[in-house]
């Protein structure tokens, strides 16, 4: 049940790295463990996935020292809901650390 609650938390990192600037799987992975997630790819990359399909993220490929590298960008759509989430969060932690 625990990662369920997390797994929202991620989301909400992941779209808002992605609205700051492109992110990839290994730079995001690395930021997240930052604050303290530790992913596997097969848990991150599903979710950029469904972020992607869900229309909250879009992608493009670049080869980087002769690797492909995909790159994750929010899309206006992600962006609205990022902004939508913002109020609900702040909402939330006043209530859970008064």
């Amino acid at each position: 049940m625990l990662q369920d609650f997390v797994l929202g938390f991620i989301r909400i990192h992941i779209l808002y790295h992605a609205k700051v600037g492109p992110i990839y799987g290994a730079w995001i992975m690395e930021e997240l463990e930052r604050h303290g997630y530790k992913l596997t790819p097969g848990t991150l990359y599903p979710i950029l996935h469904e972020l992607e399909e869900k229309g909250f993220l879009r992608s493009h490929s670049q080869i980087v020292q002769g690797k492909k590298r995909k790159y994750y960008e929010i899309t206006p759509q992600g962006s609205k809901i990022l902004e939508e989430v913002k109020p609900k969060i702040r909402e939330l932690v006043a209530e859970v650390f008064e």
